[in-house]
């Protein structure tokens, strides 16, 4: 994204350290986090993705070459680009930091000189490299698309009903095209992560979740489009939404119907039993109901609506790990978490 800082995260046990590295590198086109040990910034690293970090390798309790094996060894954060920072240098040293992964050294005390010019190097390297992966989805789209155009005449009759029905939805419910776009992007990334579906299956998901929320053109428009929060009665009339949606699509005997009637009703169940229509519970709920939860509630907390502001992508993500094995199925949860940034590029660009 145009005018984007790079993001840096610093880890020293030692505060002044962080200051004179701040002071050396401040920029406008850098923000920086710190730590002040190993366990501050497995934390800070669960919920924000930086483009480098500086580590310390002389830490108390976790030390840096610990911690670069730690983020090495999570899929979401292992490449990273890690600097390690020391007093310190010897031979074992540099080739056990190598070994784990790190792309550089830098002693202290800094050489502002050095610090910056190494810093500056491996933000662009890495910067080179997430174009070069984000090129090649684009490719991959490409080649996804060309496929699709190769669909059958049944199949986009079939797709093109979902679209007269977003549209209406959209219309009627005070859903966005936006938000319908990007919950079907990103079910259908979480569903080729969870690794179990086949590919029609995929596309079924992706085809189908625009209608999650088809059943709101049935509920009343003072509800739908009330300027702040629902009393109960307007709440369980909300509540209604699910099952209004699978009386409008239960009687199809196409695939992709079928799906987007599971989807709708489904999806607002949790997976501590409390949600709603039914209360099921657990994998009660249809996997692509869960999958689709995620991606609904991710959306919706990241984007303003007319009765609140929208939420940081971080906080957002905080509130959704809290809510795994509660809303929503841990081991899904697991997955998205471990690939924070393939959702969070969906919300920023689409």
């Amino acid at each position: 994204m145009p005018g984007k800082k790079f993001e840096i995260l610093i880890v020293d046990d030692v505060s002044e350290n962080i200051k004179i590295a701040i002071s050396i590198l401040k920029s406008d086109a850098y923000n920086f986090s710190y730590a002040l040990n190993a366990k501050s910034a497995i934390e800070i690293l669960k919920t924000k993705r930086f483009d480098l970090l500086l580590l310390d390798v002389m830490m108390p309790g976790i030390d840096g070459f610990q911690l670069a094996k730690m983020i090495k060894n999570t899929p979401a954060i292992k490449d990273t680009p890690i600097i390690f920072v020391t007093a310190k240098i010897d031979i074992n040293s540099i080739s056990e930091g190598f070994k784990i992964g790190a792309v550089d050294y830098v002693t202290k005390p800094y050489h502002p000189v050095e610090l910056k010019a190494r810093v500056a190097n491996h933000l662009e390297l890495y910067n080179l490299r997430k174009k070069l992966v984000k090129d090649n989805k684009i490719l991959q789209k490409d080649i996804l698309v060309e496929k699709e155009q190769r669909l059958t005449e049944m199949e986009m009759a079939q797709r093109e009903i979902v679209y007269v029905l977003s549209e209406l939805m959209e219309r009627d419910s005070g859903e966005t095209s936006e938000h319908v776009k990007r919950v079907a992007e990103i079910s259908k990334q979480l569903a080729m992560l969870e690794g179990s579906l086949s590919d029609d299956e995929i596309k079924r998901i992706y085809l189908a979740a625009p209608l999650h929320d088809v059943g709101k053109v049935l509920v009343d428009n003072s509800i739908l489009h009330k300027d702040g929060p629902l009393d109960d009665a307007e709440f369980e009339e909300m509540k209604k939404h699910p099952e209004l949606a699978r009386d409008i699509l239960k009687k199809s005997t196409q695939k992709l119907i079928q799906a987007a009637a599971v989807i709708a009703y489904e999806h607002h169940e949790n997976w501590d039993g409390s949600g709603y229509p039914r209360g099921l519970k657990g994998e009660e709920i249809h996997l692509f109901g869960r999958i689709v939860a995620i991606a609904d509630v991710l959306d919706a907390l990241t984007h303003r609506r007319s009765y609140k502001e929208a939420w940081s992508f971080e906080d957002t993500v905080s509130y959704m790990m809290e809510q795994a094995g509660k809303k929503f199925d841990p081991r899904l949860m697991d997955l998205f978490l471990n690939h924070l940034e393939i959702f969070k590029e969906i919300i920023d660009e689409q």
